[in-house]
């Protein structure tokens, strides 16, 4: 299929918005919908295929917040009671003889009877064994009840959550083994360029090692990905072609360089000549040479080569797309305003992401914001987003997106 114009053709720069809005749609016209189901000590990262439903109540009786004493408020007028029982967690107490208080530790079962737990530091133990207490009691009060977190029946994780350490453990507290997850994005990297080698190996005239492979391969793995590493691909067209061909049982290609307007980015071409360019120069900076589209019907996201590029990026755009389709829907990062510890004098006309980390509670900015400088990341803590016509001065408020949220 030809390209057809769309916002960021013959010229135009397409809004970051935008471009995320069509990505996304994209994305939410083909999910993976295959799932499997693992054990619970295999989701850390994987989504959540099906919506987890409470078996049961939580907690599964009224229980005690506090170690402490177990008794009847009516019961109790003033006087010292009577201990008739010890209760412990894990033990199934007798209902609560009238007139007497039971010895209670935290998480036990609040025996029958009972509707009043007094915390130990309030009660006094007389010399005959019993118990008085000293502040005000009432009904209630320091007994967690049954269902308070929750109920038979109820929704607790929508499918589509991506699943961390607390959705893992709050699924065990419901007695879940297992739990059934989509199925992983099947995504192959590849990299553009002859100027590229692999770490390790001795550099020749002209050459770069090639760091976009490794963080991106890392990258998907820690989203929930399998990766299939397609390697570098040389400065040819054919090459291009039949590499792309060979990689058609994947849900994503996703490549570093090439998709600029120079005469060796052979991507753009290959996709405008056997598939789909749904967009392509974006008002983003650094990254605006990225291209989306399909390849004989597999999608396609071409992201820029140089590596603050790739890395901004597929943070704002490649990451939210393959999140969708793995059925996940808040797939943006949090982002929140800061004070600019920077002046940013000449206004652009794209949307730019700095590099910065936060000193004092104000956004401070690498010195070189270079898109070939892959060292102000490592130093950053964030992206500062600076808006399109925008100046700054310093104190004025930006939009600071941490590192930690886009990279997980």
């Amino acid at each position: 299929m030809k390209a057809v114009d769309k916002p960021g053709k013959n010229g135009a720069l397409m809004p970051v918005e935008a471009a995320l809005a069509r990505l996304l749609e994209m994305a939410g016209g083909a999910p993976i919908t295959a799932d499997e189901e693992l054990p619970l000590a295999q989701v850390q990262g994987r989504v959540l295929a099906q919506d987890l439903v409470a078996t049961l109540d939580l907690p599964p009786w009224p229980n005690s917040a506090m170690d402490g004493y177990a008794l009847r408020v009516a019961d109790w007028t003033g006087q010292a009671l009577p201990v008739s029982q010890k209760v412990f967690a894990g033990q199934a107490p007798e209902p609560l003889l009238p007139g007497t208080c039971a010895r209670i530790f935290t998480g036990a079962p609040v025996p029958a009877g009972a509707d009043c737990v007094e915390m130990q530091e309030n009660a006094q133990v007389q010399d005959d064994g019993r118990v008085s207490f000293s502040q005000a009691l009432h009904s209630g009060q320091n007994i967690r009840p049954q269902g308070q977190e929750t109920t038979v029946g109820e929704v607790v994780l929508n499918a589509g959550t991506r699943l961390g350490p607390i959705e893992q453990g709050l699924a065990a507290t419901l007695g879940n083994a297992r739990l059934r997850v989509v199925r992983r994005a099947r995504v192959a990297v590849l990299s553009t360029g002859d100027e590229l080698i692999e770490p390790g190996l001795p550099l020749g005239p002209g050459q770069i090692y090639n760091s976009n492979r490794v963080l991106l391969c890392s990258w998907l793995q820690r989203l929930g990905c399998e990766v299939v590493d397609a390697g570098i691909l040389p400065d040819d067209l054919a090459t291009t072609r039949r590499r792309l061909a060979e990689l058609g049982d994947v849900d994503l290609i996703l490549s570093t360089g090439g998709v600029s307007v120079g005469e060796a980015d052979f991507l753009g071409v290959a996709l405008r000549e056997e598939g789909e360019l749904a967009l392509w120069k974006l008002a983003i900076k650094p990254g605006k040479p990225l291209t989306c589209g399909h390849f004989r019907g597999v999608p396609v996201i071409g992201l820029p080569g140089n590596p603050a590029s790739t890395l901004v990026t597929f943070a704002l755009l490649a990451r939210p797309y393959l999140l969708r389709r793995m059925g996940v829907q808040a797939v943006e990062p949090l982002k929140f305003p800061v004070p600019a510890g920077f002046a940013w004098p000449k206004p652009g006309n794209r949307r730019e992401y700095l590099r910065a980390r936060l000193e004092q509670g104000r956004a401070i900015i690498y010195r070189n914001q270079s898109s070939g400088v892959l060292r102000s990341a490592a130093w950053a803590e964030g992206l500062v987003e600076v808006m399109e016509g925008s100046t700054l001065v310093e104190g004025d408020w930006v939009n600071f997106i941490p590192l930690s949220e886009m990279l997980g």
